[in-house]
């Protein structure tokens, strides 16, 4: 069983960061954890920056020697006149090229353009395409109106919401910038207010998360049309070539990936409808975290459906190929653009560790499998695998007469499982038929004893009509005005008596 495994088997270990600092690591950022990710991030800039200040040098002392040199043939030629002026504007020219080049690697200690820094000021007016956008999205509005209805009892609530609008307000005008830099821009934001939050405004560890949990969700709700699969990128590009790859593998079964699930079972079959239903509906979340949220009832529905088909706890190698069965079945919109999107703007601490993070860390190993997917992943030839692929053949059809004896073999195998499973089918529906027909027998036997039943009863005790009681004067006239109402329709009766008085 573990032989048949081998490809889609995934040792716990390859979860974590690279680096051995605990966390959950991720294929976007080369296996590392977020914390790792950026650090590493920042040494490679900071290596970046000082490789541009070694070269900004260098081209200064060149082009200093070079303008010393031409100095020193300007002196020698005193004769040239009239070219002074020429030479004193050309010399000016480079060095103000050389102070340009000096001053692209020094940080700037002027105050930013007007138009950056307009949106910080809590009294001014916001810009008619800060209020476009605002106006244009109906969720926005609403994230800002529960946003600021769960900052009125913090005593703090007021100084967070105003550098939260600060911060989306500057980030509309930075549209053009890349999507890592916008991530970076997001994920400092995130690092800074909950590092003030812990010393300045004294809050608790699980307060401080309530608090950005509010934040990202307003923040990501108001900058997601600019987050989320942005220009910049090539992820409408992948997600297209993902969802080509998914559509054209529609033929992998549960039996290729040995997954343990029995979609026979009533129960097992409603959790994998589920779990499709829930990686399908994270595509119409625009916050990381309910995003999230999605993929973490999609794992659940999958571990249910395990345990009610194995009835025992999964583990987590049966765990990884039936989520990428479902990740198949499903083929989720933009599934490329999603995992992205939590992996630039979710909190960092939720996707490291939790449930979140080891559920969304497998799922990005579910993709990845599905993109590297061949026939050793699924016991198959790579005859068989191409054939498939390219829809001459499937695993439900007789292949063709080019293909080999163990493909002819395995579709034989398939053709004696029908068979099978009909012998079976027909056996259950004749012990279905006798059921019944002894069934029907049951209560034909049930009728007939009730009915000897009733009539020993009444056996035992008859009516008593043999010497009824004789009628008064009174009863006479009773019965018989009870015999003419009776039948006051009917006109063959004869007329009532009359009485008579006897006189004797």
């Amino acid at each position: 069983m573990m032989s048949q495994r081998r490809g889609i088997h995934l040792d716990q270990s390859e979860l974590l960061c690279k680096k051995g600092c605990g966390f959950y690591g991720n294929t976007a950022w080369q296996g590392l954890c977020s914390k790792c990710w950026r650090e590493e991030n920042q040494r490679e800039k900071q290596k970046q920056i000082q490789e541009d200040w070694a070269l900004a040098e260098r081209l200064q002392r060149e082009e200093e020697e070079a303008y010393a040199s031409r100095q020193q043939k300007t002196q020698s030629q005193p004769s040239i006149t009239p070219f002074s002026k020429f030479e004193e504007r050309k010399t000016k020219e480079k060095s103000s090229k050389v102070n340009t080049v000096t001053k692209f690697f020094i940080p700037s200690t002027k105050t930013p353009p007007k138009k950056d820094a307009a949106p910080f000021d809590p009294q001014s007016s916001p810009s008619p395409s800060s209020s476009t956008s605002r106006k244009s999205s109906v969720d926005s509005d609403i994230a800002t109106r529960e946003f600021i209805d769960f900052l009125k009892p913090l005593k703090s609530g007021r100084e967070i919401f105003k550098q939260c609008r600060a911060f989306t307000e500057t980030m509309v005008y930075k549209r053009d910038i890349g999507a890592d830099e916008l991530s970076e821009c997001v994920q400092d934001f995130y690092q800074n207010l909950s590092e003030r939050l812990q010393t300045q405004f004294k809050g608790s560890s699980d307060q401080v998360e309530c608090i950005m949990d509010e934040v990202e969700k307003y923040i990501m709700t108001r900058l997601y049309k600019e987050a989320f699969c942005p220009e910049t990128t090539d992820d409408e590009k992948k997600d297209l070539a993902i969802q080509k790859r998914i559509r054209a593998l529609h033929w992998v079964t549960i039996e290729m990936l040995c997954v343990p699930v029995d979609e026979e079972i009533p129960e097992v079959s409603d959790s994998v409808v589920k779990a499709i239903t829930d990686v399908i509906e994270m595509d119409s979340k625009r916050v990381p975290k309910n995003k999230l949220a999605c993929i973490t009832r999609c794992s659940k529905h999958i571990f249910n459906a395990i345990k009610v088909s194995k009835k025992e706890a999964a583990s987590a190698d049966d765990f990884l190929p039936t989520l990428i069965y479902i990740v198949l079945k499903a083929n989720p919109p933009r599934l490329h653009s999603n995992i992205q999107y939590i992996t630039r703007f979710c909190n960092p601490s939720r996707l490291m560790t939790g449930e979140d993070g080891y559920y969304f860390t497998n799922l990005c190993c579910a993709v990845a499998f599905i993109e590297k997917l061949d026939g050793q992943s699924l016991n198959l030839s790579s005859e068989e695998f191409e054939l498939y692929m390219s829809g001459q053949a499937s695993p439900n059809w007789p292949l063709t007469s080019g293909a080999t004896s163990s493909s002819s073999n395995s579709a034989l195998s398939q053709v004696h499982k029908r068979l099978d499973l009909l012998t079976g089918l027909g056996e259950r529906q004749e012990r279905v038929i006798e059921k019944a027909r002894q069934l029907e027998s049951d209560l034909i036997d049930w009728t007939d004893e009730v009915e000897q039943k009733v009539q020993s009863v009444l056996e035992s005790f008859p009516p008593d009509m043999q010497n009824p009681p004789a009628p008064t004067a009174s009863g006479t006239a009773a019965a018989s005005s009870a015999i003419d109402s009776d039948n006051v329709e009917n006109e063959l009766l004869p007329p009532p008596l009359q009485p008579q008085v006897f006189a004797g």
